[in-house]
């Protein structure tokens, strides 16, 4: 058995994730996951995933909630990801009943 959710996934400076996880938290997200030391290359350029201060590396912060939650997770995402960059992505997913 499976129920509909939405899948939000967001990638920014591992410096700023304690800032947004606390964001979450006062917004009533009540799960998510953050992966430390993601890499890859985008419009920042490469980034690496062993920076020794986090400073130029990125984290991913995994969230699956209803569309409800996901505007408000968007609503409080944008001004973030304007000033301090990085990508969120929004989509369908299944969250499988155990």
């Amino acid at each position: 058995m499976t129920t509909p959710v939405k899948k939000i996934e967001i990638i920014i400076d591992a410096l700023d994730v304690p800032k947004l996880v606390a964001k979450l938290r006062d917004l009533g997200v009540k799960g998510y996951t953050v992966i430390r030391d993601a890499s890859g290359t985008g419009d920042r350029g490469d980034r690496a995933g062993d920076g020794f201060s986090g400073e130029f590396t990125n984290s991913l912060i995994l969230i699956a909630c209803s569309t409800e939650e996901a505007q408000r997770v968007i609503d409080l995402i944008r001004p973030v990801l304007k000033r301090y960059g990085g990508v969120c992505l929004v989509s369908d997913a299944q969250w499988v009943i155990h």
